[in-house]
């Protein structure tokens, strides 16, 4: 099993922020130029960046794909990007314009059909993300908790054929408070 730190930029508005635990009302800007966020992070030594789409993560379809196709354009940087992705030409769009990876969160739990469908064209090129509360999945920009366990659904999706995971602890994100490893 293989961790990575990748770095992150999270698109709100069109501008890179963190939310405390997810909570709009607990936002910091960091910057309105996501794509010179990404440079600069690409000029310190990242090979990989993280991207998320919030707006899209709420509203179920991808609103700052612009600036993500122009992260995955102006640098060299390999492109994960999730929020939003909840249909097959999505996720076809974002990986035939250069991004390197997908994300899938709502989808996973609500469209199983639909991430099969995905990962047998793209494969290694899908990512799922499972997003948690005490260890329960949280979807659709959290505002939704499942009730599944993210261990189950880790496992399950694994046996689907997904290699790769981003898991992120709701309770932790935002907070600079470091990984919950228990």
């Amino acid at each position: 099993m293989e961790f990575r730190v990748i770095p992150a930029i999270d698109i709100l508005d069109g501008k890179c922020v963190r939310l405390t635990r997810g909570k709009r009302e607990e936002m910091t800007v960091f910057s309105e130029e996501p794509v010179l966020v990404a440079r600069r992070w690409e000029q310190d030594g990242a090979s990989i960046i993280h991207v998320v789409d919030l707006d899209g993560a709420f509203s179920g379809e991808p609103k700052n794909a612009h600036l993500v196709k122009r992260i995955a354009e102006e640098t060299s940087l390999q492109v994960q990007v999730g929020g939003g992705i909840r249909s097959y030409e999505v996720a076809e769009d974002y990986l035939e314009s250069g991004v390197t990876r997908v994300i899938l969160g709502t989808s996973i739990v609500r469209n199983p059909d639909l991430v099969k469908r995905i990962t047998d064209r793209f494969g290694e090129r899908v990512v799922a993300g499972i997003d948690a509360v005490d260890g329960i999945v949280a979807i659709r920009g959290w505002v939704e908790v499942t009730g599944l366990s993210a261990v189950d659904l880790a496992r399950d999706l694994q046996k689907s054929g997904i290699r790769t995971f981003v898991y992120t602890d709701i309770t932790r994100d935002g907070t600079l408070e470091g990984p919950n490893f228990e």
